[in-house]
């Protein structure tokens, strides 16, 4: 998520925490430092954001990226970033990126608040699409493909940018759902500022398919939690965004060229 910025929900946390399942030992976050071990995980990448901040995504087609909805916002006034200050920098790793484009638009779940009261609802909401200025098609980035979930008990894995490891991702390939309410899940993997939009893949048939995003990092209990928001409105936004409705249309969409906001993280 943005650095210094935690969304932290804890009176759902502790809900949560309490019908959760027993689970077996989380596998260790895993830096992924050199080529062969970033190896299939090109299409995620590090979202640079107004020039002083950072989220994680994740392209799920050759033009578009999921993040979070929050990480496209101004913290001071609660406007959306101009999309010309968005950056996506696929496979980012020791100052170099597999490719590098720009943002041409951004749309935020319709439903979603920045500055709303309700966290749980926030955070059900809380994913958006970034739109390129142009396509990657290379064969070493494959976008990937999403799913409806993610399911209680449900073993996933999440790739991450995040605060002190911002030059390479790291990989959590076995941290496990540990509740889900109102579409939120509550999960065991570790995440950190920055993280925000990260991808949470779980094998669907065969296939790793991104079934939600962090949203926010908690801790209850002496544990370290993340919640995460469900894709399922993905489709919609993609819909949105194909018939070329702008922002005049609908609240949320931003074109490139139609604000001036500055994103600024203290």
């Amino acid at each position: 998520m943005p650095a210094a910025r935690p969304e932290v929900a804890i009176g759902l946390v502790l809900a949560m925490l309490a019908a959760a399942p027993a689970t077996a030992a989380d596998a260790a976050l895993h830096a992924l430092i050199t080529g062969d071990e970033g190896r299939g995980w090109e299409a995620v990448g590090r979202l640079n954001l107004g020039g002083d901040s950072f989220c994680t995504g994740a392209l799920i087609a050759p033009d578009l990226v999921l993040t979070a909805a929050h990480c496209l916002y101004v913290l001071e006034t609660g406007a959306l970033i101009d999309a010309r200050q968005i950056e996506f920098l696929a496979g980012w790793r020791n100052g170099g990126a597999v490719a590098f484009r720009a943002a041409r638009r951004t749309i935020v779940h319709p439903d979603y608040r920045f500055d709303g009261s309700d966290k749980l609802a926030r955070i059900t909401a809380d994913i958006a699409l970034i739109e390129l200025d142009r396509p990657i098609r290379l064969p070493a980035v494959q976008p990937f493909a999403t799913a409806a979930g993610p399911r209680r008990g449900e073993s996933v894995g999440v790739v991450s940018y995040a605060q002190g490891r911002a030059e390479a991702p790291s990989l959590q390939d076995v941290c496990t759902v540990l509740q889900r309410d109102a579409g939120v899940a509550m999960l065991s993997c570790e995440a950190d500022f920055g993280a925000s939009g990260a991808p949470v893949f779980a094998l669907r048939g065969g296939v790793l398919r991104i079934i939600s995003v962090v949203s926010a990092v908690a801790e209850a209990d002496a544990r370290k939690v993340s919640l995460a928001a469900p894709v399922d409105a993905v489709d919609g936004l993609r819909a949105t965004l194909a018939a070329g409705r702008g922002s005049a249309d609908l609240p949320g969409v931003n074109v490139a060229g139609s604000g001036g906001a500055k994103f600024v993280r203290p």
